[in-house]
């Protein structure tokens, strides 16, 4: 909708969250879009202050400077949307640069300080913005600097047709995410045995790395347990794009593996990517458990955390704030 209203040349104005403190009704990255003519599309706050960010769009579209707008989200306004207490948003407001629907994935704009909606070209911090996969904001000396992110959800890709391999497929659909499971073992690896996945492919791991085009949004875990298997599918990894590489094995296992490596010619700096054993120390027995290890510890290295207990952590509790 929103290209349709450029295309008939209406001005657009986007508000979008760029930090949140205790509950908020929508996560950092979240947009609404008001055109030039009332239109909306979006929401920054579940309804409860949106109002008025329509009426600084309003503003910013008549030809008012881009601004950063904070509210506070009552106790009452929160019980209304669904939350358990109150929070505080900052809205960052400016009219849709002409050029944002085609420009790429990652967008950087000062939201405050000096400069206030300048867009930068960084190639570092782009990449960075993209290999983290959501918007989030940084600082930059004075400046506060949005990386506003558009990509799509992150995808699974698992080699090794394993009772743990449908549990994390599961589980990845939970959380919105496509998954992908590969097996050189056809029989193995059916629609009955793994009914989570999206994709289902019998190939050898040359075959399924060719195939899978493994990027910046893929996270992989190898599941195989057999060297043949194994050694190429974690090369294959590690050459790759992918923002997370996962291996199951013990760890006298993890160090014989990885000395192969080695005389195949990976480096140290590359054998660091590697998750192994895969997964957070959470106790894990069943394949259902073993999931859960594993795809908190991709959502951690996703939000670039370490995973252990909020109690014990310094920072704030929400990746994207």
């Amino acid at each position: 909708m929103v290209t349709i209203w450029r295309e008939v040349g209406r001005k657009v104005a986007v508000a979008t969250v760029v930090a949140t403190r205790q509950s908020a009704p929508r996560p950092v990255g979240s947009k609404l879009y008001v055109s030039e003519s009332g239109d909306l599309i979006g929401s920054v706050s579940g309804g409860c202050v949106e109002n008025d960010v329509v009426l600084a769009a309003q503003e910013v579209l008549a030809g008012g400077p881009p601004r950063l707008l904070t509210y506070g989200i009552t106790d009452d306004m929160a019980f209304e949307i669904g939350l358990p207490c109150g929070g505080e948003i900052d809205v960052f407001v400016e009219e849709l640069p002409s050029d944002k629907l085609s420009q790429g994935d990652v967008r950087l704009v000062v939201v405050a300080g000096e400069g206030i909606g300048e867009e930068l070209r960084d190639p570092e911090l782009i990449e960075a913005a993209r290999r983290r996969g959501m918007s989030h904001v940084l600082k930059l000396g004075d400046r506060t600097v949005l990386a506003d992110v558009s990509a799509p959800p992150p995808r699974l890709f698992v080699y090794g047709a394993t009772d743990t391999a449908e549990a994390l497929c599961r589980a990845a659909k939970l959380l919105g995410w496509g998954a992908v499971v590969a097996d050189a073992r056809a029989s193995f690896l059916t629609p009955e045995r793994i009914p989570s996945a999206d994709e289902l492919l019998p190939m050898w791991p040359e075959e399924a790395l060719t195939h899978a085009q493994l990027d910046i949004g893929t996270a992989v875990v190898v599941l195989t347990h057999d060297d043949k298997f194994d050694l190429p599918m974690i090369r294959g990894a590690l050459a790759s794009g992918a923002f997370y590489v996962g291996w199951i094995g013990s760890h006298r296992n993890q160090e014989r593996r990885r000395g192969l490596l080695r005389e195949d010619g990976v480096t140290d700096e590359e054998l660091d990517r590697i998750s192994g054993p895969t997964g957070l120390d959470i106790g894990a027995g069943t394949p259902s458990e073993t999931a859960v290890s594993i795809l908190a510890e991709i959502i951690a290295a996703r939000a670039g955390r370490d995973g252990g207990r909020l109690r014990d952590a310094k920072n704030r509790i929400h990746a994207a704030l």
